[in-house]
């Protein structure tokens, strides 16, 4: 199977083209966000081919893969010579996002399109998403498994976020420095001094004693799941999704401030507890996020929308 899509999220799509279709990723000379092609930060298979608009116009596509408004509104139709999604080709519309806003306002830009298929990454933005009466899957997140990396030598924290000072309160930025009088956190990612590929991430974050995710409000990180396949403890905010995510045997998830500064007192001081909860953090992402229920549950829905 031909399967269309931006390279939008790299750790996401990452884990979507270990499958065994061809996956045609748009490439343009500037490489910017309608044109990335493949990642080089992220290991990715030959299955991955890139495509020029002209080859793009010409390919014979299966499925396409959604994942912005603008390429539902205009962007897929133009490089796919007006194919449009959803009604010339099959298409899913792929939502990574919780949505923003008044509740009563958060209305799915691809609501009330019966020919799509809205697939949500997590439980909790299905519920406050409104689709209106396009139909919905839930397909939870999958990753490449990176191994039981797990160290925990370094009496430190690890958090990745990227742009953490564009993306302020969204992500807990103000919520560091209180956390850190209980253990220093050195912060990962896009826009930080530690912005690193992906292996090397994984190594550096094994060698600290605890993952830290004070994020207020997204979907679910990707590398939340990433450090409980590494093994390591988790200290995080009880929103969105994290709650199902992360059991109470893999660390410590409160929404009081008071009782994550406790948790990563007793991380940074107890290395044996430590390990011991980045062995129940590992056991439930394998079961719950591993990498092969994920592309069975793909490769489900994009048969049956082929198949019309």
């Amino acid at each position: 199977m031909n399967v269309f899509l931006w390279h939008v999220h790299g750790s996401w799509t990452t884990a979507f083209v270990q499958g065994r279709h061809r996956y045609l990723v748009p490439v343009l000379p500037e490489r910017g966000p309608d044109g990335r092609g493949r990642a080089e930060t992220y290991e990715w298979p030959g299955s991955v081919v890139e495509v020029s608009p002209d080859e793009a116009a010409r390919a014979a596509v299966d499925v396409v893969v959604l994942q912005r408004p603008d390429e539902l509104s205009r962007l897929a139709a133009h490089w796919l010579g007006g194919r449009r999604p959803g009604r010339d080709l099959p298409a899913v519309y792929l939502e990574h996002n919780a949505p923003q806003g008044r509740i009563s306002e958060m209305r799915h830009p691809a609501a009330d399109r019966p020919e799509l298929t809205v697939v949500h990454v997590t439980h909790f933005n299905r519920l406050f998403w409104d689709t209106g009466g396009t139909p919905v899957r839930v397909i939870e997140h999958g990753v490449v498994d990176p191994g039981h990396l797990y160290e925990g030598r370094l009496a430190r924290g690890a958090a990745a976020i990227n742009e953490p000072g564009r993306r302020g309160r969204v992500v807990g930025t103000d919520l560091l420095p209180d956390l850190r009088r209980s253990l220093p956190i050195d912060v990962f990612g896009i826009a930080t001094d530690r912005d690193l590929p992906q292996r090397r991430l994984h190594r550096e974050m094994a060698r600290r004693r605890a993952y830290v995710h004070p994020y207020r409000w997204t979907s679910l990180g990707l590398a939340l799941i990433e450090a409980m396949h590494i093994g390591m403890p988790v200290v995080a905010l009880a929103t969105t999704e994290v709650p199902e995510a992360v059991p109470p045997a893999a660390g410590f998830v409160s929404n009081r401030l008071d009782r994550l500064c406790d948790g990563l007192r007793r991380l940074g001081g107890d290395r044996h507890l430590a390990c011991e909860m980045g062995a129940a953090a590992r056991e439930h992402a394998l079961c719950r996020y591993g990498l092969n229920r994920f592309l069975r549950e793909w490769d489900q829905l994009l048969e049956e929308v082929s198949r019309g």
